[in-house]
């Protein structure tokens, strides 16, 4: 089993197949200390690691420099005010204003089976570690929760917070924190900003607090909850890498603490910043997960673990493993201005193209011509769709497409009919002038009555019509903070519980509605992260549709998840964000790497472009389920090269392999390049086919010959120049008797 106890000196282990996680409680006073993460070793007693031998300060000995041992030892959950004046996981205070907290051992427990509440992961094949703390003097319980999967190379941590005697406020409870040696190490994040989401940003680890947060009451555009903790020399392919990724859609906080001996203090969880949460007796607070892997194959091996991670025990749609629709969505192709017949008419040609499903984006409820009113008014604008909404559902089914609609719930207009009728649902301090963004205000979600309402309106359109896909858009973050329902002593909670209403709403929405194919959104990628995955299978990646920008975007997307839920299209030129002309061809590899689809008027792209779209449909169904189920290799990086970019799909059982290749600067007298392979058989002959897109079929590639994976991997392959910028090419790698 991947758990395994020593009760008789205290020391838990956990295996998951390539590596373990030891933690061990310390002789009297009983503290939890954090001893190894790492490749899998074997055996469990390693506690040397903790240098309480070598350490003569240890309370139990030498109580007088207590504070010397507390500012030094490597604790697994580490409290605020009693001598470890590092960053914390835990601060509590008394209703007396005292925030002293120091946890000892007091107990474990352990089950086999895994079925948390979401957002969280799930499957059979694990078991939970629950580690109980006690502070006494406080009647506080904290349990440190561990589940791993014996399929995947993950630690999921979490923690649960009780109080069994008096009221005490948590003003900080982070996920989970564990201490390691620096070697070194080199921190990674994922950085950027509207249109330019998750880009890869690496550097040094250095002494005191670095690390990433938000506190705009979603995920953000500028910040991810994910750190990397690399060694100096660690690459895609090499050296060791830790990654850590909050399973949570709102304020994170993410972090790596260098302290005085040159240790290191890795953190996650809510952001402590406006938050604090009231624990009455016999109370709980429960912190999101968090997903811990450590890779000895560098950042590749990485990423691989957290693919299959999500991909097996959080996604859980009833879309998980299916191709999804191929869509074209209306948005860049109408914004506002469209009526019924522009959409049947995009619908039919759509259809005649082979595209699957039509998908109407903002502008077809209330009086919404503009993005200054209405948000909040679900019912149809009918001056736009004569008829009404089934008229046009109806219609588009017709044509043998599926339909989809985007909505975005949590928001309210100012210029709304629900606005007038219920101006206090916003969020707003009382007597204050909220702040408007996008001109519009944000629902209080954490309000029962308002999500009820919000849930009505959702559901009395999508009952109304055979509506098979949602959107679900979110274009502003969380400012003026207040609710007229909470107390005084309670109103930091908002946030938090903004953030738990909707995950309600989408589980609502899910549990009503199974079938449904459901995409998140917020303003493009300020919302893509492990916590939205458990409702909805894919996330729109960026608003941000250029396919150059587009490599940077996905690579730091998918550092961390899987291709299958990066919401990817084909765009018109040129492109509506940065101006930039690339080949419709193009276009269409880099949006392979996602769940595929247009957004576009496909009744006004020039003539060669649509002609190509029904082999781009023909090239999605041939290839979709390698890019979604296949191990990801990143071959190059145009984000660190500029000139190239490259990765690979590689099914499990090494059988085949997709090579994306794009030339994003062609240069003068410049040969061809060698490329080295990942991820094949050795052992396993294989041979090499292009797709050809004017035939729509795959071509040899170079000489008619088997390689053999070795070969492949090690001696590599030639990519001939291509003429120009923005070329790309798709190679089919495929074992002899597949």
């Amino acid at each position: 089993m991947p758990i395994t106890i020593n009760a008789g000196q205290r020391i838990f282990k956990l295996d998951t197949p390539n590596t373990s996680y030891i933690c061990a409680v310390s002789d009297e006073p009983g503290y939890l200390g954090h001893v190894y993460y790492g490749t899998r070793i074997v055996d469990e007693d390693v506690t040397y690691l903790l240098r309480t031998a070598e350490n003569p300060y240890v309370p139990s000995q030498n109580r007088r420099d207590k504070l010397s041992f507390m500012d030094c030892y490597p604790f697994e959950y580490p409290a605020h005010g009693t001598g470890d004046f590092r960053e914390c996981a835990l601060k509590v205070r008394t209703e007396e204003g005292y925030t002293a907290c120091e946890l000892h051992y007091a107990g474990y427990s352990l089950e086999d089976s895994v079925s948390g509440p979401m957002p969280g992961v799930y499957g059979e094949n694990g078991q939970v570690l629950t580690i109980e703390l006690k502070d006494e003097c406080l009647g506080l319980k904290v349990l440190l929760k561990y589940t791993v999967f014996d399929d995947c190379d993950a630690i999921i941590r979490h923690t649960e917070i009780i109080s069994t005697g008096m009221t005490l406020y948590l003003e900080r409870a982070l996920s989970a924190s564990f201490d390691m040696d620096n070697d070194g190490c080199e921190l990674i994040t994922l950085n950027g900003t509207w249109a330019r989401e998750r880009h890869i940003d690496r550097k040094p680890i250095a002494h005191g607090f670095q690390g990433v947060y938000s506190g705009r009451g979603e995920t953000s555009h500028q910040h991810q909850p994910f750190l990397g903790i690399v060694s100096k020399d660690c690459t895609y392919i090499s050296g060791e890498a830790i990654g850590v990724n909050l399973i949570y859609s709102g304020n994170f906080y993410a972090g790596v603490y260098e302290g005085q001996f040159d240790n290191l203090r890795i953190m996650t969880g809510i952001n402590p910043e406006d938050f604090e949460w009231k624990l009455g007796a016999g109370e709980s607070f429960t912190t999101p997960q968090t997903a811990l892997v450590y890779s000895k194959e560098g950042l590749g091996g990485m990423s691989r673990a957290f693919h299959d991670l999500y991909r097996n025990h959080l996604i859980r749609s009833t879309w998980k493993d299916k191709a999804r629709p191929i869509l074209i969505n209306n948005w860049e192709a109408t914004y506002f201005d469209f009526n019924e017949e522009k959409l049947l008419a995009i619908a039919k040609e759509a259809a005649d193209s082979g595209i699957e499903m039509l998908v109407m984006d903002d502008g077809w409820f209330g009086r919404r011509n503009d993005d200054n009113s209405s948000l909040g008014d679900w019912f149809v604008n009918e001056d736009k769709l004569k008829g009404g909404l089934k008229k046009l559902v109806d219609g588009v089914n017709a044509l043998g497409l599926k339909f989809g609609i985007w909505f975005e719930p949590e928001m309210i207009s100012p210029d709304s009919d629900l606005y007038r009728a219920h101006p206090d649902w916003a969020i707003a301090v009382p007597g204050r002038t909220a702040g408007l963004a996008r001109n519009q205000y944000v629902l209080d979600i954490s309000r029962k009555e308002v999500r009820d309402h919000v849930f009505k309106v959702l559901s009395d359109i999508l009952d109304n019509a055979n509506i098979e896909y949602v959107k679900w858009d979110m274009n502003r973050p969380l400012s003026d903070l207040a609710s007229l329902e909470l107390p005084a002593d309670r109103q930091k909670e908002l946030s938090h519980r903004y953030v738990l209403g909707v995950y309600e709403l989408q589980g609502r929405l899910m549990e009503r509605y199974p079938g449904l194919l459901l995409e998140n959104c917020s303003g493009g990628g300020a919302r893509y992260d492990a916590g939205m995955l458990c409702y909805s299978p894919q996330i729109w990646c960026s608003d941000d549709t250029d396919a150059i920008e587009r490599l940077m975007i996905q690579e730091g997307t998918a550092l961390v998840y899987p291709l299958s839920t990066m919401g990817a299209h084909v765009s018109d030129c040129p492109n509506h964000t940065v101006g930039r002309v690339t080949p419709f061809e193009t276009r269409g590899y880099v949006a392979l790497a996602g769940t595929f689809g247009y957004e576009l008027d496909i009744t006004r792209i020039p003539a060669q472009d649509r002609a190509m779209i029904p082999g781009q449909v023909k090239m999605y169904h041939m290839y979709h389920e390698l890019v979604a189920a296949g191990d990801y290799y990143r071959i190059a990086s145009y984000s660190e090269n500029r000139l190239y970019d490259s990765w690979m799909c590689v099914k499990k059982d090494k059988s085949g392999a997709l090579l994306t290749f794009i030339q994003v600067m062609g240069r003068a007298n410049c040969h061809s390049r060698r490329i080295k392979l990942q991820g094949l058989d050795p052992g396993k002959t294989y041979r090499i086919y292009r797709f050809d897109m004017e035939s729509v079929s795959e071509q040899p590639y170079g000489p008619e010959k088997a390689y053999r994976g070795d070969t492949l991997m090690n001696a590599g392959i030639i990519i001939n120049s291509l003429w120009g910028d923005y070329k790309g090419i798709l190679l089919h790698i495929i074992s002899e008797g597949s």
